[in-house]
């Protein structure tokens, strides 16, 4: 199945109220715009958990295999995460919010 950056663009709304994709600006989250390939952690002024310090420490970076592990289950990927979204249920909307931040570098 090919992926829909647009059907990406839609789902991420659910993101937007805490992370921007298309700026660097800070919200609750970090914000997201090249994202994909960054090293977790990695947003200047931005008070990371705990866990995801640790998991950064650790070597964990935004590759598409972990960005869709995380957004199918963050408090998976990793324990003690501050992000209180629960994830995503299916890998069309997993990939396809891949493919709209892939779009925005």
């Amino acid at each position: 199945m090919a992926e829909d950056i647009a059907h990406g663009a839609r789902v991420f709304r659910l993101c937007a109220s805490c992370h921007s994709v298309d700026s660097e600006t800070n919200r609750f989250g970090p914000f997201l715009k090249g994202v994909v390939g960054r090293r977790a952690a990695a947003v200047p002024n931005y008070r990371y958990s705990e866990a995801m310090v640790k998991a950064a420490a650790d070597g964990l970076s935004w590759d598409e295999k972990t960005l869709a592990e995380y957004l199918y289950s963050p408090k998976s990927k990793v324990p003690g995460t501050s992000m209180r979204f629960g994830g995503l249920w299916t890998a069309s909307e997993i990939e396809d919010v891949i493919a709209y931040l892939r779009a925005n570098p």
